[in-house]
């Protein structure tokens, strides 16, 4: 059997063992314990498959076509084409479907006897076949289709508890976003199809160079737009801090690791497989889009005390950071140069994969905590180390590779993306060149607010005194969602620790779609060093830090042995200022840990704050404080509140248009075909 049908066969086995899942879901709705089961254990089976199907495909070059639907059909060929850019999307989510599907079969018995079980698990099995279509449609048509689907099911997975009026919400909310991300998509598409007459991915191949300069910038606006939406890119993001937070949280792993991702593949299969050498503007517009967007995602979730909103925020940051590598080679490619373009966008896709992987990773130790101690605010948690020991590790990894701290993974991919930032400086020509520098400062910026954010996150959860009775009495989690975090951990640690592993999958994608396989120049030093392209441009090794780590580890012993084993010592309590004894009230809060940056960054949060003192006696004598304090949602407030005022007006205008009768609705009908068609005639 050759690699193309191990691939297929693979592949096919990946999408039957998603249908089975979701079977077997509805066939047991009656019996939540077998549908838990079955229909997790298939959606692990698939992510299985999957994983062979895509790494065979990118290690052997593999690019099979096979046929979902037999029939012909006018302009809609349902095909699937497995070439590298799809290979590498489906192995994201198939990895993360396996360590979610374990994880998942512990975290959902908290549902039995409250919810369904066998819907969720029938949802997420089809979400996960849905999202694996979305990635190897080789129609237009059919993206759309399996990308409605997609939509679909998504915001039934968000509304699962839909009993709290906030899920319903941000369901909404998040249906309404993706339609209009949906609309311009399809007029993009339209776009392509009228230069071409066929909805064929095949025919949109560097199309870009048959398109008038109008109809490439529209088209390209349309799909930042399109794909922008379910990226979440600022200020397109406001579903996704709604969303997120109130989906259960092996949802929100799969749609912050996954479902988002896709409109990183779509921006990719579209601006670098169909549209060709791109005119400047464009790079310069996405590194500024995902400059703001990093910026921003981390600066909102610095005010974040709801856990699960905090990682939505770095959701919209790590989006941010993936688009900077991808405007980069944009850019690159304007300027005619192929290997760093090749090299931006291998930064790009590696931070794909490590933001999947530790984002998932945070979402399931998140999802632990939640289940373990009933809230999501970080005022209420603290003491959770010593009673959830293993969710605390897990996080805590989760946390370094989140903040980009060495060794691992995080710190790879944006060690290449800052390469790629500062290689353009001295490449590129005129005033552009400044962009690069600057776009590196605000991701180092970036880099270290996530850092604060993660100390926030990491120490107000998990350290100190528990705040509340329920955290006191928290349980560590089941061995089935320890084991599913425990995959993702080792994920971060192998993609931090060998990169050179890896980063040779990537070389296909380069190759096809900017004819440069650069792997061989970024990987240096027998495998144990990465380069910029060369040792002479700067290099680093996570495996040599790690070999020097644990080299010097036995000196602080051997010191302790050699100068202080004979000293005297003794055990006490920690310092409480004097006080009686230490209570969890006095503890720092994230409250006072963000205040020094809400008021530095005080024209972009807007804060307002309200203070109520009631006293017994007279103004010396206080009863009770009470302290509130608010951040305006700019991008809420500014553009999205207008704009359903508007839209609330031209409504209301418009309603005489209904009028409830059936021959008006008919005479609606014919005046539209008779339009039609004197349009038709004129053109």
């Amino acid at each position: 059997m050759n690699s193309e049908a191990i691939v297929v066969f693979s592949f096919r086995v990946c999408l039957s063992a998603y249908l089975a899942g979701f079977a077997s879901s509805i066939v047991f709705v009656r019996r939540e314990r077998v549908a838990n089961f079955f229909g997790f254990s298939c959606a692990g089976i698939g992510g299985l498959a999957g994983c062979a199907a895509s790494l065979c495909a990118l290690a052997y070059g593999a690019t099979p076509t096979l046929a979902v639907w037999p029939f012909k059909m006018p302009l809609f060929t349902f095909t699937i084409h497995l070439d590298a850019l799809a290979c590498f999307f489906i192995l994201v989510i198939s990895l993360l479907t396996i360590a979610i599907s374990i994880y998942s079969q512990g975290y959902v018995t908290q549902y039995y006897g409250i919810k369904n079980v066998s819907v969720l698990a029938a949802f997420f099995n089809l979400l996960v076949f849905c999202n694996t279509l979305v990635f190897c449609a080789d129609n237009a048509a059919f993206f759309l289709i399996t990308w409605e689907m997609m939509a679909l099911v998504a915001y039934l997975l968000v509304s699962f508890e839909h009993e709290e009026s906030r899920t319903r919400q941000a369901g909404f909310l998040f249906f309404a976003m993706s339609h209009i991300g949906t609309g311009c998509l399809i007029l993009g598409f339209l776009l392509l199809f009228r230069a071409t007459g066929n909805f064929d991915f095949l025919a949109f191949h560097f199309i870009g160079a048959s398109l008038s300069p109008m109809e490439r910038n529209a088209a390209f606006l349309l799909f930042l737009i399109g794909f922008g939406v379910k990226a979440g890119i600022i200020p397109l993001h406001i579903w996704l801090p709604e969303a997120h937070p109130v989906a259960p949280s092996n949802v929100s792993a799969l749609m912050s690791g996954v479902l988002i991702k896709s409109g990183v593949y779509g921006l990719v299969r579209v601006l670098w497989d169909f549209m060709g050498t791109p005119p400047v503007w464009w790079g310069i517009t996405i590194l500024l889009v995902g400059s703001v967007s990093a910026l921003l995602g981390v600066l909102y979730a610095l005010v974040e005390h709801n856990l699960k909103r905090l990682l939505a925020f770095h959701s919209i940051e790590n989006i941010g950071i993936i688009l900077m590598g991808l405007g980069a080679s944009l850019m690159f490619s304007s300027f005619h140069h192929p290997v760093l373009a090749a090299l931006a966008l291998m930064a790009g896709l590696y931070h794909t994969i490590n933001h999947a992987c530790f984002k998932a990773l945070l979402f399931l130790g998140a999802g632990a905590v939640l289940r373990a101690t009933k809230t999501k605010s970080m005022e209420e948690l603290g003491g959770l180390i010593k009673k959830m020991p293993w969710t605390a590790f897990f996080f805590l990894l989760g946390s370094v590779a989140i903040s980009g701290l060495p060794p691992l993974n995080g710190f790879v991919s944006e060690w290449l993306t800052y390469q790629a930032l500062l290689q353009g400086f001295s490449t590129t020509e005129r005033l552009v060149r400044l962009i690069f520098p600057i776009a590196g400062a605000l991701l180092a910026l970036t880099g270290a607010l996530a850092a604060a954010c993660f100390v926030k996150a990491v120490g107000i959860s998990f350290l100190a005194m528990p705040r509340s009775p329920e955290a006191e009495s928290a349980e560590e989690a089941p061995s089935s969602m320890l084991l599913g975090m425990l995959v993702l951990a080792l994920a971060c640690v192998m993609l931090g620790l060998f990169p050179s592993t890896f980063l040779p999958l990537l070389d296909p994608i380069c190759q096809g779609l900017l004819g440069q396989a650069i792997s061989a120049r970024v990987i240096g030093g027998n495998g144990w060093m990465l380069t910029a392209l060369g040792l002479e441009q700067g290099s680093i090794s996570t495996l040599g830090m790690v070999s020097l780590f644990l080299a010097l580890l036995p000196l602080p012993w051997v010191s302790w042995l050699l100068f202080s084993r004979k000293a005297p010592h003794s055990i006490g309590e920690t310092w409480d200022c004097g006080l009686d004894r230490l209570t969890p009230q006095m503890e720092y809060t994230a409250t006072a840990y963000s205040k020094p940056l809400r008021m530095i960054f005080r024209a972009l949060y807007r804060p307002r704050r309200q203070v109520e003192a009631d006293f017994e006696v007279s103004r010396y004598f206080t009863k009770s404080i009470r302290f509130e304090t608010h951040i305006e949602p700019t991008f809420e407030k500014l553009i999205y509140e207008p704009l359903h005022r508007a839209i609330l007006r031209v409504s209301q205008r418009l309603r005489w248009i209904q009028a409830g009768s059936l021959n008006t609705y008919l005479l609606y009908i014919f005046i539209t075909l008779l339009l039609l068609l004197l349009w038709e005639k004129i053109r």
